[in-house]
């Protein structure tokens, strides 16, 4: 990852899920929160970069080997600095687990999102791999499961994923920031932050909400 990227995965991952929503809100963006189905195993642990999509199919006529070889041959794929995002179109199997978010953790993969299920999450906790699922099965891939592209739009409820857009992920949910304006966002963010940090100690100090709202135009 370029250092001018690491610099916007770094300040997106300082922002949060709300201020960032509430923005793009503001810029008059729609369909760019994932469904609050999805949650994280390190719910504490926000989660920030651009989008790395995998679009996959289930094929219970693949055999063991077949599988197998596209699954590792994927992780392979996997950059630096990027987010594991997939559309595997399947609530059956697991799509992440123990070896595979070593291998990706060890590559510089901040994390992942599947929308379906994940497991080995006791290690997944212990190594401090994110990652984002609908639930947790100890059934695998092998057998079932094939990817069928990479780097690709993929679309997770009402939200379409480009390859790149960047993600953000905290305890309250996940969205996806579009890369061409991801810089606006985030300057536009932390200019929110920093006018919420005012309202907060104008209340604190005794303020009416109302009159803190009415000064600063936010609440």
């Amino acid at each position: 990852m370029s250092v001018e990227t690491m610099s916007i995965t770094e300040r997106l991952e300082k922002c949060y899920t709300g201020v960032v929503h509430d923005v793009m809100r503001g810029m008059g963006l729609r369909d760019f929160t994932l469904p609050p189905e999805l949650r994280p195993i390190m719910p504490e642990k926000p989660m920030a970069g651009p989008a790395f999509t995998i679009l996959g199919k289930v094929d219970p006529t693949a055999d063991a080997h077949e599988t197998l070889l596209a699954w590792t041959g994927l992780l392979s794929k996997a950059p630096a600095g990027s987010v594991w995002v997939s559309q595997p179109n399947d609530r059956v199997v697991a799509h992440m687990g123990e070896l595979s978010a070593e291998t990706l953790k060890d590559k510089g993969v901040r994390g992942c999102v599947a929308d379906g299920f994940v497991r080995d999450v006791n290690f997944l906790l212990e190594i401090g791999f994110q990652s984002w699922s609908r639930g947790f099965t100890p059934r695998d891939i092998v057998g079932w499961w094939l990817p069928a592209a990479t780097d690709v739009d993929i679309r997770i409820g009402d939200v379409v994923i480009e390859p790149g857009d960047y993600m953000l992920g905290d305890r309250d949910g996940l969205i996806r920031v579009p890369s061409a304006i991801i810089e606006e966002v985030i300057e536009k963010a932390e200019a929110a932050i920093t006018t919420e940090n005012k309202v907060r100690t104008a209340i604190l100090g005794g303020t009416d909400p109302q009159q803190a709202y009415l000064k600063y135009g936010k609440f």
